[in-house]
């Protein structure tokens, strides 16, 4: 028996539906339900942000996270597969017509992204001051909070809409498949035949 942490939404029914195709059955949640359980595997519906948490801790033996997430939180998991689902990118977003100023002696920057964030201007060698904010990133820029924001971007229309546009892309993001360390050494046969299904499926055998 597997478990398998999926994040809610659009990323969870794009992995079930992988999953009917690769086992021929219906992999379908009850209205509500955070639990689904079949012979071989069980389904558990979490918060996109702590699907790697379930799997660090062994809550899930494998799951579905976007990379943007597992690059900001850096938890110690095995990255199996690129599913190129989700795409998006983490970028950086000013007022529409500014560029960045990186010889500034501070940069202002607001994110929910922090670690990313930190990493990159440091390996840049800026000074940045760095505002973690939850929601409603674009306002930041927009009333003086910050000179930039940096957040996800999968259209870039939420910062046109706003005023803002991207100046800068810091990283691509996807989906992968992801699995805990120890699970990987308990399971290994089960967790591998999923990863080679979901491959072939994906990829063919040329992968």
């Amino acid at each position: 028996m597997l478990s398998v942490a999926l994040p809610k939404g659009r990323i969870a029914e794009d992995t079930l539906e992988i999953f009917e195709t690769i086992f021929g059955s219906s992999f379908k949640f009850d209205d509500r339900k955070l639990i689904l359980q079949t012979e071989n595997f069980k389904f558990l519906l979490v918060r996109n942000q702590d699907v790697a948490t379930y799997v660090y801790h062994q809550a899930a033996d494998i799951g579905v996270v976007g990379l943007d997430t597992l690059e900001e939180q850096g938890l110690d998991v095995i990255r199996l597969l690129d599913l190129q689902k989700g795409k998006c990118r983490v970028a950086i977003g000013m007022r529409a017509g500014e560029k960045p100023d990186f010889t500034k002696s501070e940069i202002k920057v607001a994110t929910k992204m922090v670690n990313i964030t930190k990493r990159y201007f440091a390996e840049r060698a800026v000074a940045a001051d760095i505002i973690k904010l939850y929601g409603s990133i674009e306002l930041a820029p927009l009333v003086g909070l910050a000179d930039m924001i940096v957040d996800v971007v999968e259209t870039g229309s939420t910062m046109k809409q706003n005023g803002l546009e991207v100046v800068e892309t810091i990283m691509e993001s996807t989906t992968h498949l992801i699995a805990n360390k120890n699970s990987f050494f308990e399971k290994k046969s089960e967790i591998l035949d999923v990863y080679e299904k979901i491959n072939a499926l994906l990829y063919g055998n040329n992968h």
